[in-house]
């Protein structure tokens, strides 16, 4: 009875780090050090290549602006092909605001901080996630 307790006792302990294991990932810091307001938040999102300015975000955060800085930790991010952008959502609607035009009324920036004309693109905001923790700068 004793060794049917510990075999059971083992494949619980055994399930349990497992689970731990699955969903341990990178931590991603992002800081954006060039913000020209302190109105509002700045919202963040982490997208893979499939929901990159298509759908929501894999994870979404938002900062307070303080002294010009917003920063904030996306955790538990697995090993990947992953883009990040932001935008200076002043009025507090949770989304980005557009001219009639179609120019965009906030201030915004992705990963890699390459903005030409046009909407980002992928292979331009796009890095890769390994094993180490990353620290990211994006400036708007």
């Amino acid at each position: 009875m004793k060794t049917l307790a510990l075999i059971l006792v083992f494949f619980i302990s055994n399930f349990i780090i497992q689970a731990q294991e699955e969903t341990k990932g990178v931590t991603i810091t992002v800081t954006v050090p060039n913000i020209t307001s302190s109105e509002g938040e700045v919202v963040f999102g982490l997208y893979n290549e499939d929901t990159f300015m298509k759908a929501a975000p894999i994870q979404g955060q938002k900062s307070k602006i303080t002294e010009g800085i917003a920063k904030i930790t996306f955790t538990n991010v697995p090993e990947g092909i992953f883009a990040i952008s932001c935008f200076h959502d002043k009025n507090g609607n949770n989304r980005m605001d557009f001219e009639d035009n179609g120019m965009p009324k906030e201030n915004y920036g992705v990963s890699n901080n390459n903005m030409s004309y046009g909407p980002p693109m992928w292979s331009d905001a796009k890095f890769e996630v390994g094993t180490e923790d990353l620290g990211l700068e994006i400036r708007m």
